[in-house]
Parts: structure tokens; sequence; C-alpha cells
């Protein structure tokens, strides 16, 4: 018995070391991982066409920024919304992002209507409208328990719609992955709902304010991507191809 006890001791023993050995093993990433040895410019032929090949012309500046980003999350825009997510309860956390989805319903009208979708043009009002009232000023969303789902569209969707490619790659300050096209219609949603939605509507720049720095917390609380936490020292070419693809997929639906 004392035999097969020493024995048991050991094969946990054994067992246990490499369990940790293999845990020191497991990839980290941060923001001064060296890039891979084997680069992906290395095995890419420029007279082939790939599946997904994405123009990056500027990469350096991009991976700068992409470096720039993780330490704002990180030091500041993480912070305020963990302090957000502390003090309120998942209960108004809900009421505060169904309000700033029924506001910016303003983006998803204007762009269903320039890319001709009366279809969802119609869902869209519809929805605004029920959910302004019933859903006493969007706090809650019964329009959507209703059969209206959200029709989400933006300017870089409409280019899109109207054949305008995506341009270069491009990593922008706080906001993340983004590329020329995209960039281009983010400046002109912003504009539109500036000085033609909401904010025009109600006049008001303190109250402009305050829901600019909600809307900013809220979006970043909806976000469960953390920078550096994939493993991968891939990180960046993943979000660059993942970015492209997710966006040809919203031109196309």
């Amino acid at each position: 018995m004392k035999r097969m006890s020493a024995l048991r001791v050991l094969f946990s023993f054994v067992m246990v070391s490499l369990l940790l050995g293999g845990c020191s093993t497991l990839p980290r990433t941060g923001p001064d991982t060296q890039p891979p040895l084997r680069q992906y410019g290395e095995f890419v032929q420029p007279d082939r066409k790939y599946l997904l090949q994405v123009d990056d012309p500027i990469e350096g500046w991009n991976r700068g920024m992409y470096r720039f980003n993780y330490y704002f999350d990180k030091f500041i825009y993480l912070p305020i919304v963990n302090t957000y997510e502390f003090i309120l309860p998942d209960y108004v956390e809900k009421r505060i992002s169904n309000f700033v989805d029924n506001v910016y319903e303003f983006n998803n009208f204007t762009n269903n209507l320039l890319q001709l979708k009366f279809k969802e043009t119609g869902i869209t009002l519809s929805r605004f409208a029920i959910n302004t009232t019933v859903g006493v000023a969007g706090l809650w969303d019964p329009a959507s328990e209703w059969g209206l789902h959200r029709k989400t569209e933006d300017f870089g969707q409409t280019l899109g719609h109207y054949g305008v490619g995506h341009g270069p790659y491009l990593v922008l300050p706080i906001l993340g992955p983004s590329n020329l096209r995209d960039t281009f219609g983010l400046v002109t949603d912003a504009a539109a709902f500036t000085y033609l939605g909401p904010p025009a509507w109600v006049d008001e720049e303190d109250v402009t304010t305050v829901f600019n720095v909600v809307t900013a917390i809220d979006k970043r609380h909806r976000v469960p991507f953390r920078y550096y936490e994939s493993g991968s020292p891939f990180e960046y070419e993943n979000i660059r191809m993942l970015y492209t693809k997710k966006r040809e997929v919203d031109i196309k639906k």
C-alpha cells in the first residue's frame, strides 16, 4: 500500500510539473512583442490573388497607433468603463444602451434611405417612433419584441453599397480599426448627426457633451475585446483581416 501511495505521489508530481511547464510555454504578447520571424510578405506572391489581401501601406504608423490604443485603453478608457460598471447596476446600463441606440437611429435612417432600402428605412422610423413613445425615450426596446429589429447602417456601408472600395487600412486613435472609406464615412456620419440630427434638435451644448461622454463609455462597455489578450503574435494581422472581412459582410447584407 505504501508503495502504491508513493507511486501516486510521484505520478501526481510529474503531471503537475508537465502542466506547469506547458503553461509556461504559452505565448505572451504585449505592445513590445517582436513580429514573428516568418513574415506574411515572404509568402505572398504579387502576381497572385488571395482570398483576402488587405492593403496596409502605412503599417508602421498603424502598428504604432495600435500600441497607443493599448496604453490609452489600459490606463484611461478601461478604468473609466470599469468604474461605470462598478457604480451602475446591469439594469441601468441596459437602459442607457437602449437610449443611445435609439438616438443613433438617426444615422440608420439616413443611410438606409441613401441606399434606397425603403423597407429598412420604414422599420427604422417605426422603431424610433415606438421606442421613443412606448419605450419611454428609448430606455426600453419594445420594437424589437414586436419583430422590428434594428437595421444598422453607416455612411461607410453606404459608400460600399455604391461600389466604393475600402482603400488602405487605417488604425485610428482610440477608435481602432478602420480604412480610408470608413474613416470618411465616420466623419460624415458624425457631421450629419451633429448638425442635422438630435444634437441640433436639442441645441444645448452641455446636454450634447454629456451625451457624447456617456455614449463613448457605453460603446466601450459593450465591446469585450481587450488588446493583447489573444495570445497570438499575429494579433495585429488577425484584427486587420477580421475587420476588413466583417465590413465586406456588412455591406453585402
